[in-house]
């Protein structure tokens, strides 16, 4: 996947129902995390609607994906965007990573072959590392509740609006449980039921 330097024009149709609610629901000036942002996709969406006055902090560990990511945001020369090699979890570390069919298919396993380095959201907003989330977009591969519990405070304190990928029906459940808990409402994106969709946006009112 390469992106050229006109910009988002070619992006085209991928994810389109998340990615129209992602730009109808995003505002100028605002901190977008993009939490598991893989070669770039959400990252360069979000760049070019926060602008200048914005800011999005990238989180990926794999050397691959980071390669790809990293020439996207050269060649679309995206200023306003911080990198951060490292899976995001619920306390910092490392982990290891095994190797999927494809690049967007790896995901953290005891017996991995990749040793990665992983950092929770809720340390590095204490530590000033980086500003709190305003906007979170979450697709990490079965890891999502480590990144909902290393986020606990955070979510608590700021109530950031969160895209969420979630995938299988346990892990599912389970982040809806953790977000009703810290105050927040749901709904799917799509025409399926809260129960049912693997895409949701939640967010407190």
């Amino acid at each position: 996947m390469v992106i050229g330097i006109s910009g988002l024009s070619g992006l085209g149709n991928y994810e389109q129902e998340k990615q129209i609610l992602f730009t109808r629901t995003v505002r100028e000036g605002s901190i977008v995390y993009d939490v598991g942002a893989h070669v770039g996709f959400y990252t360069l969406l979000a760049s070019e609607i926060v602008g200048q006055s914005g800011k999005v902090i990238a989180f990926e560990p794999l050397p691959r994906n980071l390669c790809y990511l990293n020439k996207h945001l050269s060649l679309n020369k995206c200023g306003n965007v911080k990198v951060i090699e490292a899976t995001v979890a619920e306390e910092s570390g490392t982990a290891f990573f095994t190797e999927g069919a494809d690049s967007s298919m790896e995901h953290i396993s005891l017996a991995g072959n990749i040793e990665i380095k992983k950092v929770a959201i809720d340390e590095l907003v204490l530590n000033r590392e980086i500003p709190p989330p305003e906007y979170l977009k979450i697709d990490v591969e079965g890891a999502e509740l480590l990144v909902l519990s290393g986020a606990k405070k955070i979510l608590h304190d700021f109530a950031p609006v969160i895209f969420l990928a979630t995938h299988g029906a346990g892990i599912h459940q389970q982040c809806c449980e953790i977000l009703k808990s810290l105050g927040y409402q749901l709904q799917s994106i799509g025409d399926k039921s809260i129960y049912d969709a693997d895409e949701i946006l939640a967010f407190k009112k």
